[in-house]
């Protein structure tokens, strides 16, 4: 049995295993045989700490959820306009991207209809609230003149959104970071001021 010395240690390296093979597989492609070789434990250990595959994702998606939106408050935090604000969004999406990875949410979209219900609902959370921190960025903008929306904010985000995630998904099979960095500047670009 774990030690409380070292759980945290073995359920970090079990969330680090499991979120690349996520990231890079897909949730329904990878089982707890796979981290459990990739670690060199047991399936059982894996079970004491996560007991169904549906907690592990939850628990996923919470520690991803939670690096995304201290990575926002960092970019609020400096003394940036509105378009350098997209700017720093945009480049989170690129450094996803550049480790050869996905979007946690965006690949768990994908695989929607089969997640189960607590994990769709995480999904759902992760991309409201980076609608709603878009939808204040371009409130900023407005406000400071570095951008022009000329639609409904939270559309405006939405699209945002959808644009950065739907340009990591087709530079995804070529292998080329400047697919994305092509449509995330031409999505910038359409709100320069």
């Amino acid at each position: 049995m774990p030690t409380a010395r070292n759980k945290p240690k073995t359920v970090e390296r079990i969330l680090d295993s499991a979120e690349r093979l996520l990231q890079t597989r897909g949730f329904g492609n990878f089982s707890y045989a796979d981290i459990a070789r990739e670690l060199g434990v047991t399936k059982a250990s894996l079970h004491y700490h996560f007991p169904g595959k549906a907690e592990l994702g939850q628990a996923l998606i919470g520690r991803y959820g939670a690096r995304f939106s201290a990575a926002l408050r960092e970019i609020d935090a400096g003394d940036l306009t509105a378009r350098d604000k997209l700017e720093a969004y945009a480049a989170l999406y690129a450094d996803v991207l550049r480790g050869r990875r996905m979007c946690m949410c965006g690949i768990l979209a994908a695989e929607y209809p089969t997640l189960p219900k607590p994990m769709q609902d995480a999904v759902i959370e992760f991309f409201d609230d980076n609608q709603h921190w878009l939808a204040d960025v371009l409130r900023q903008g407005e406000h400071d003149g570095s951008l022009m929306v000329e639609a409904n904010p939270e559309d405006v985000a939405q699209g945002i959104l959808s644009t950065l995630e739907g340009a990591m998904l087709v530079a995804r099979p070529y292998g080329d970071l400047a697919r994305f960095q092509a449509a995330a500047r031409q999505m910038l670009d359409g709100l320069a001021a």
